[in-house]
């Protein structure tokens, strides 16, 4: 034990289930873990909520100018690992604290969150989670036309868009995200005529 691992995926692929599920199965063998979550998630508030419902209790939140470190001060002694929901939202020195704690106390820390937000752009903490995790594990969710999905697409009442801020909660401001594959992104987000390209390059 002393792995960094980032799960990450789109919307609906089970990730806080994952969380939940493990941290059960920790407490079920009687080993001390640490549920934490970036407090700009407000979905679920000091809860993780997974989508087929089941929800779990936020050992720490995080806010976004925190020291990891410091918050995690005198906090784990007998810890076997740290699971936090959300982790596209920590900062990148907040990632960089991860690495250090996991291989400084030999703890396994497990990250779970979005790779890109809906412009297909990385997240900050997703990008340095990707950069320097031991451990990464891409979790599957599929797009509506069945194939892979591995971007998000937010719709505001009912539509897509290619503006606004990059968090906003999904469920808030009538904004929802769709789990995407980046054919029906090009298509249906960027409003792409992809059969006009493919007879261009032919």
């Amino acid at each position: 034990m002393d792995n960094l691992i980032f799960k990450y995926a789109t919307m609906n692929s089970g990730k806080t289930m994952d969380l939940i599920i493990r941290a059960y199965n920790y407490k079920e063998t009687n080993n001390k873990i640490i549920v934490m979550k970036p407090k700009i998630d407000t979905k679920g508030e000091n809860t993780i909520v997974s989508r087929t419902g089941l929800i779990r209790n936020v050992d720490i939140l995080i806010d976004k100018d925190d020291s990891i470190i410091n918050i995690l001060e005198h906090k784990l002694i007998d810890i076997k690992a740290i699971l936090i929901d959300e982790a596209q939202f920590l900062s990148r020195s907040q990632v960089d604290e991860l690495q250090i704690i996991a291989h400084t106390l030999n703890i396994d820390i497990i990250c779970y969150g979005l790779r890109n937000d809906f412009l297909m752009n990385s997240f900050e903490g997703s990008k340095r989670l990707l950069e320097i995790a031991d451990i990464l594990e891409e979790q599957s969710s599929l797009c509506k036309c069945g194939d892979k999905a591995r971007f998000v697409g937010r719709k505001v009442n009912g539509e897509f868009v290619l503006d606004g801020d990059v968090v906003v909660i999904d469920g808030t401001e009538n904004v929802e995200y769709v789990p995407m594959c980046a054919t029906c992104y090009l298509k249906d987000v960027k409003k792409i005529d992809l059969e006009k390209v493919k007879k261009k390059v032919r």
